[in-house]
């Protein structure tokens, strides 16, 4: 078991991860509370359920790449039982990384293409220093730009149109 502060394995290098700003945890608990109650279970309440949510989660994508993501979750009807382990080998159908200023060259481009190799459909980036969400669309060319809000738009997200998300919310505008 590994002692100290969480890390991630990026390219074969062992990589700290920072400690959260309030913007970035504020950012964090705000998502998770947005999309637990609609789909983090097998019958959404207000949405439609079906995912297995987590945050924090060490998966292992390749060698070398084991990534602890701020959100990520599973659908319950590729997943029947909640992936578990440590590092969790299975791929999830969607990860959200929230930038900061120490992490976003590697969740912008390095984690961005293990995740496309990985085939994880969805990829969300939460800026809250630019106040944007930006969702990717898995392709076999590379992720499309599904959608790119700012801070003071309420949106319908994929895989999560479900429901709408006021990203002011998200992000201690409103």
């Amino acid at each position: 078991m590994r002692h100290g502060p969480p890390a991630e394995i990026v390219g074969g290098d062992l990589v700290e991860k920072a400690a959260p700003s309030p913007e970035h945890g504020s950012a964090q608990f705000a998502l998770s509370g947005q999309l637990f109650s609609p789909f983090g279970s097998s019958r959404g309440s207000g949405g439609p359920g079906g995912w297995w949510l987590m945050t924090e989660v060490e998966v292992e994508y390749e060698t070398h790449e084991v990534y602890r993501h701020d959100h990520l979750g599973f659908r319950r009807d590729r997943h029947p039982v909640r992936p578990s382990g440590r590092p969790v080998d299975a791929r999830p159908d969607w990860v959200c990384e929230i930038l900061s200023a120490s992490n976003a060259s590697n969740d912008t481009v390095r984690k961005l293409r293990t995740l496309h190799r990985a085939g994880v459909p969805h990829y969300w980036l939460l800026d809250p220093e630019r106040l944007t969400l930006t969702v990717l669309r898995w392709t076999s060319e590379g992720y499309l730009e599904a959608l790119i809000a700012t801070g003071d738009e309420t949106v319908r997200a994929e895989p999560f149109e479900a429901i709408e998300l006021p990203l002011a919310d998200i992000f201690g505008t409103g």
